[in-house]
């Protein structure tokens, strides 16, 4: 199981980014996926998940209605792309796949003016 993630970076806040997950080593079609994120000093929390098929994505009371979660089971993709950022959202993103317990290497997302 592998999990590669890319996108992120640095943003102003109001602006956007769109976090990439490549999975590989399992059939990524089959199984839920989420996004957390882990800020400096703060225990790691869930951001958004969605469901093997897509349906039903949920989001964390802070990201509703400026993240938007999506996959792609044809290319075995997971998004998260980030809207209206605020300097709260800075914090290290992973991608994590709970049936194997497997999560991305992480990247730093990082929101200032």
């Amino acid at each position: 199981v592998k999990l590669v993630e890319s996108g992120g970076g640095l943003a102003r806040p109001g602006g956007s980014l769109r976090r990439s997950c490549a999975a590989s080593g399992f059939t990524f079609s089959s199984f839920a996926m989420s996004w957390y994120r882990q800020a400096p000093g703060q225990e790691r929390q869930l951001v958004a998940s969605i469901t093997d098929s897509g349906a039903n994505p949920y989001y964390a009371d802070s990201v509703a209605g400026r993240f938007v979660i999506s996959r792609d089971n044809v290319w075995n993709m997971l998004y998260l792309q980030m809207n209206n950022l605020k300097p709260e959202d800075t914090a290290v993103y992973y991608c994590y796949v709970s049936r194997f317990a497997n999560w991305g290497q992480g990247t730093q997302v990082t929101v200032s003016s």
